[in-house]
């Protein structure tokens, strides 16, 4: 398997050389040259896998630079960490199934990619004798989860950038108290948005990036996306029946969703993928009437979804664009001169063939967390809130619908509590960080301070 740029301007790279890469040197984002099918006999063979052996049989297929017992021990040792049997628990409440993906260290969906990473990044660093230094932007939940991937491992240290005061408190805290040597948190002054733009604008800096070995720990980095495709094969197979399928995806920067058009793209019967958003619903408009238009981030209560530029969005516009990196390319310097991207008649026919949307905003969801307790005893967090309600008020056709569970409603429990009038029980993990120390650097959304810093702390 060999992979290529959604820009066109790189060499076919092998799997390994696509994780070490991140983000592609021509400034695009990486993907597989063909996608792998698979027939309905091969999908039933694998619905009676566990979480692993069914990782292993997706992973391999993309992965076969690296010897098959190692990419197996890697796998396994990535899920050992997760606190479910099953991984991510597929149960049914109210009428709709509940797929859970916050069953790992950190209690929250970004766990399922980034466990296995960080093993691989550990993996290949050994394997090629070099050092690391990750660079990553997150709205919440991806920096503690790739800070618990590595921390403490040799040669690797990790900068991650958050908006300051515009994560959940328990958030900031999973990501700030640890205080291994080779963890380091930045504070950025601005959005999530601003965080993203300096981690691309350094990744492109490619002298910079090449004298730093910088590394990709957001969804820019292939392997994330992989890993996530997993877990809607498995969804499937946990289904009472074989069936096709709606999923309801929850989502800002376009990662889960896309991970999910892949799966659809290898022929698992997904009938339609349903893109929610909160009220930052640039994904959702575009879905609904082709407006990719730039807006004001608007702060809410499922901060994690508080995005405008979606990174993952150019790997969907490539397939969209029948694979032309001169469209793509050109789709990019539109946004960039005019804040918009215009598609035409076909094209939107093409996506509203794939993809439902809906934009929530924070009173219903707040409704959605309080109606869904109350009816279910089941406690959402505000961004499967998201999800949730589109489950309910979009889909009409009495089809299955599968929605991401993508966070412990614990990590929310201020907007949990503002639905539902009680907090959400606290699990032990979570409780035990009141009271430790933290560190973490405030700084301006200045690329050039946070490009010094990184000189200054880096391996």
């Amino acid at each position: 398997m060999k992979y290529i740029s959604t820009r066109g301007n790189i060499a076919p790279i092998g799997f390994k050389d696509a994780v070490m890469m991140g983000l592609a040197t021509d400034g695009g984002l990486i993907l597989p040259e063909s996608i792998p099918q698979i027939d309905r006999e091969t999908l039933t063979a694998w619905s009676k896998l566990s979480y692993p052996d069914l990782a292993f049989s997706i992973i391999s297929l993309f992965a076969d630079d690296i010897p098959k017992e190692d990419l197996k021990e890697l796998i396994d040792r990535s899920y050992a960490s997760f606190d479910h049997d099953e991984t991510t628990p597929l149960i049914k409440k109210n009428g709709v199934y509940i797929l859970e993906l916050f069953h790992g260290p950190t209690l929250a969906f970004k766990d399922v990619a980034l466990q296995l990473l960080g093993n691989l990044f550990e993996y290949l660093l050994k394997e090629r004798g070099q050092k690391m230094n990750i660079l990553g932007a997150t709205s919440g939940d991806t920096g503690s989860a790739a800070i618990a991937a590595v921390r403490g491992k040799k040669n690797i240290d990790i900068f991650i950038l958050h908006p300051h005061l515009k994560t959940s408190p328990i958030q900031a805290r999973q990501m700030t108290t640890v205080l291994d040597d080779n963890v380091h948190n930045i504070a950025v002054k601005g959005t999530f948005d601003d965080c993203q733009e300096i981690v691309k604008s350094l990744f492109n800096d490619l002298p910079f990036k090449e004298k730093y070995a910088l590394g990709a720990v957001n969804s820019i980095n292939w392997a994330r996306v992989l890993a996530q495709v997993v877990y809607y094969f498995y969804a499937w197979g946990r289904l009472p029946q074989p069936q096709e399928v709606t999923f309801a995806v929850p989502t800002g920067n376009f990662g889960d969703i896309f991970a999910g058009y892949l799966a659809k793209r290898m022929g698992l019967p997904i009938k339609k993928l349903l893109l929610a958003t909160n009220e930052n619903n640039i994904l959702s408009r575009f879905v609904a009437s082709g407006d990719y238009s730039l807006g004001e981030v608007v702060q809410t209560v499922s901060p994690s979804m508080d995005i405008q530029l979606a990174s993952n969005f150019e790997r969907y516009l490539f397939y969209l664009f029948d694979a032309k990196p001169e469209r793509v390319r050109a789709a990019f310097d539109e946004l960039r001169q005019t804040g918009r991207i215009v598609f035409s008649a076909k094209e939107m026919e093409r996506v509203q063939s794939e993809f439902l949307s809906c934009s929530v905003g924070e009173r219903e969801t707040l409704e959605t967390i309080a109606s869904f307790c109350r009816e279910t005893g089941y406690i959402l967090d505000p961004h499967t809130a998201v999800g949730v309600h589109g489950a309910i008020t979009r889909v009409t056709d009495g089809s299955s619908v599968i929605c991401l569970a993508t966070a412990h409603p614990a990590k929310f429990g201020e907007a949990v509590e503002k639905g539902t009038g009680f907090p959400p029980p606290l699990p032990s993990q979570l409780a035990a960080l009141e009271g430790l120390a933290t560190r973490c650097e405030v700084m301006d959304p200045d690329r050039e301070q946070i490009k010094r810093y990184l000189q200054e702390k880096a391996r």
